[in-house]
């Protein structure tokens, strides 16, 4: 417990700090952190099967391109440049026949790739667009996300019996659900309402923070069901005590990639 508290008190000294600054700072720290999460991935899926080097060389690049590829407006503002997607489409299936070997790199390969670099690039990616757009809005959503893991596993240890999902996260139980989406939205909901806007329909605001409570929680299952799928307990032992990147911020991940739904709305 003493090296689980320490890790976080050293990784939230330096990310508060960045955040708040922002700019080039944060965007290349948010880069590091996105393409060590990549490589949680890479290495999993190679407990597997084995992914030519030149493959890997070029998934990072092209990775790291949709990561820091930028709004040239102020506002946030998504866009799909299909030439970039159909590029992706080819750099990663085309080598298939190139190849020509199923052992070595075959569709499934192909796809993973595809599939792995825009879930975690634009996810990424919109950590920097949205602190472009929006200090407090980061804040927000990690308020989200902390405080009902937070109260979810202290809730879950004292008085957690039913569980939820056992077969993929055999830790996670119902009342450790509810208390913790209860205690997230409330703390949320009070947090915008100071620092963002007051004048924003209540009703409105907790039904979306709900959602994004619960998105978050269903990111974390998400994310266990990968490492139980490889048989792993962490992405990676990166973090002492909290295993990899992955781990940390499996529920933020899919809270950034829904607020893109909601922001307009409250």
């Amino acid at each position: 417990m003493k090296i689980r508290v320490l890790t976080a008190l050293i990784v939230l000294s330096i990310f508060i700090p960045l955040v708040i600054i922002g700019g080039l700072l944060f965007n290349l720290f948010v880069l590091i952190i996105s393409l060590l999460a990549f490589n949680e991935m890479l290495e999993l899926k190679e407990t597997k099967k084995a992914l030519p080097l030149f493959m890997k060389v070029i998934s990072f690049l092209v990775y790291t391109y949709i990561v820091i590829n930028l709004s040239t407006t102020n506002e946030f503002i998504y866009t799909l440049d299909y030439r970039s997607v159909a590029l992706l489409i080819f750099i990663f299936l085309i080598p298939i026949i190139i190849y020509h070997d199923n052992k070595v790199y075959n569709i499934n390969d192909g796809i993973f790739l595809i599939g792995l670099t825009f879930f975690l690039g634009v996810s990424f990616n919109l950590f920097i667009i949205l602190r472009a757009y929006s200090l407090m809005h980061v804040f927000y959503l990690l308020v989200i996300t902390t405080m009902t893991d937070t109260y979810a596993y202290i809730s879950g240890n004292l008085i957690g019996k039913n569980k939820l999902l056992s077969i993929i996260s055999p830790n996670k139980t119902w009342e450790g659900l509810i208390i913790g989406t209860a205690f997230g939205v409330l703390i949320s909901v009070v947090f915008y309402y100071i620092a963002i806007d007051s004048n924003i329909n209540l009703f409105i605001l907790t039904v979306c923070t709900l959602l994004l409570s619960l998105i978050g929680q269903l990111g974390d299952l998400v994310f266990s069901s990968i490492k139980r799928l490889y048989n792993k307990k962490d992405f990676s032992n990166i973090m002492p005590g909290h295993g990899g990147i992955l781990d940390r911020l499996d529920s933020i991940i899919f809270v950034v990639l829904a607020y893109v739904l909601f922001m307009f709305i409250i």
